[in-house]
């Protein structure tokens, strides 16, 4: 195998889509003397529906020198703050709440009072707990208010992005092109491995011969280079999360563009609602041992008001878990190739951008050999497994009772030990966060994300106390705080203009 300067001389990806295209824009652009090529079929169509992502597809596009103008109105993309999480519960003042992402205002100004009364909820007293009176990225999506604030406002706010998947792909190959890399298109008849077990060639129905030092595999759940190729083993996730498919169609976009996706129960999964420019998205996700393919799309259908639309569906199946191993020999898994956790928490992205940027920093770390190796796969594995656990946490800790899907996935006891430790942690710790960094629990997600989490679906002992002396200033605290919060979003435009000043 050849290298210059710690990076393949010839990389080869195999398979489009937005996983493959961002491995090409990020390769290219961190390694410009290395010859990158894609070959993808035009007769193998991509999944299209992952149209949400967290703030790691704002870092993708930093990382490759792309603004915001450059690509969202290409892509009729709109901002996202959050997450609404509606109906999950059915506690009174808790049926919806809004997971926000992170503002440098939080841990200073609101996440200490938040956590205070947390603390005296799960003591039985009476105060406000809901996440939603305490970060300012939930006060900007309820007053339909964007995250780029003012130049003179002192506080950095992340975001994450609505788009259209197919178009951002189409937007990703044309820069990739732009940086050098090749595209063929065909279709992969055959593979070849040297001596040594490594990957050499891919061969296409036409007879092309495609040969290369390193191999991303992006073909999907396919995995043709990982799985079925090198024969890398496989972790289903089926028996922590149960939902394996999605049934997906378009509704009329509203006049004001939320700043957020929303996700609400339904009786055998959730449906997601993703604000584009031209359209909103939406899906059911749910558990075919519950529910048929039939019964699915009503309930979709009812719940957006097309019961007697013409409007067309789409049916997919989803296939939960990971790869044992996502960098292997000569060869890379990216995106579903590697791995899908159900799409609630919109991570799939992140898990992309996270997969190759840090194969880029451990191959160089290592001067282009395989050294590494085990601690990139590792570090990728917990990332996957940990974005899991709080996905499956979201079942666990949901308070419906109205259908045996619910029941189910709150009495699922097939967690994993720090899943376990989080949800001890949380009933019985007399300081929740501190503890989950005392016992190296921080993975994925932050003790904020997953106080969110719990408070927003009450998951709190009965109130039978009203606030003690040490309490009797909680009100106005409270008041204080959404006096500032409140001022802090006098820094931040209305969401449609700050789209149409894009235009």
């Amino acid at each position: 195998m050849a290298y210059n300067n710690s990076s393949p001389q010839k990389i080869l990806i195999v398979g489009g889509g937005t996983a493959g295209w961002m491995a090409a824009n990020l390769l290219a652009t961190k390694w410009q003397t290395t010859e990158i090529c894609l070959v993808e079929s035009k007769e193998i169509g991509i999944i299209g529906v992952g149209e949400g992502s967290t703030p790691h597809l704002k870092l993708f596009f930093d990382a490759i020198n792309v603004t915001d103008s450059q690509w969202m109105p290409r892509c009729n993309a709109t901002y996202k703050n959050g997450i609404t999480f509606d109906k999950w519960s059915t506690i009174p003042g808790f049926e919806s709440y809004f997971h926000p992402f992170a503002a440098q205002t939080d841990d200073v100004f609101t996440v200490p009072l938040f956590f205070k009364n947390i603390q005296a909820r799960m003591q039985g007293y009476n105060v406000s707990a809901h996440p939603d009176k305490y970060f300012l990225e939930t006060y900007l999506s309820r007053n339909n208010l964007g995250p780029l604030p003012a130049e003179s406002f002192p506080f950095g706010v992340a975001y994450g992005y609505h788009f259209d998947s197919a178009l951002l792909g189409q937007f990703l190959a044309e820069h990739a092109q732009s940086l050098g890399v090749s595209r063929i298109y065909g279709t992969v008849a055959d593979v070849s491995i040297n001596n040594d077990g490594k990957l050499s060639a891919v061969k296409l129905s036409d007879g092309t011969l495609l040969e290369a030092d390193f191999f991303i595999d992006c073909t999907g759940f396919n995995s043709l280079l990982m799985q079925k190729t090198l024969k890398v083993g496989y972790q289903s996730f089926k028996d922590n999360l149960f939902n394996n498919a999605a049934v997906v169609m378009p509704s009329d976009i509203s006049q004001k563009l939320p700043v957020e996706t929303k996700s609400t129960a339904l009786s055998n999964g959730w449906a997601w609602q993703i604000p584009l420019r031209n359209r909103f998205g939406n899906g059911y996700v749910y558990s075919s041992d519950y529910i048929n393919l039939d019964q699915a799309e009503t309930e979709l259908r009812q719940h957006l008001g097309l019961l007697d639309c013409d409007v067309e569906a789409r049916h997919l199946k989803m296939k939960v878990g990971r790869v044992e191993k996502h960098w292997y020999k000569n060869c890379l898994a990216v995106g579903l190739s590697q791995g899908f956790i159900e799409p609630l928490e919109a991570t799939a992205i992140a898990l992309s951008f996270n997969t190759i940027a840090q194969f880029i920093q451990y191959f160089q770390q290592g001067k282009g050999s395989n050294e590494f190796e085990d601690a990139f796969n590792q570090d990728i594995n917990a990332r996957f497994d940990g974005i899991r656990d709080y996905v499956v946490c979201h079942y666990k800790a949901n308070q419906r009772t109205d259908s045996k899907y619910w029941l189910d996935n709150a009495a699922n006891n097939n967690i994993s030990d720090t899943l376990s430790k989080i949800l001890y942690l949380w009933k019985n710790s007399q300081n929740f966060a501190a503890d989950m960094h005392k016992h190296k629990l921080m993975g994925s997600y932050q003790p904020k994300s997953w106080a969110c989490l719990f408070a927003g679906y009450g998951v709190f002992p009965p109130t039978n106390r009203e606030p003690s002396i040490d309490y009797s200033m909680h009100q106005h605290e409270i008041d204080a705080l959404s006096d500032f919060i409140r001022r802090c979003g006098l820094n931040f435009k209305n969401h449609n203009k700050l789209l149409a000043n894009q235009a």
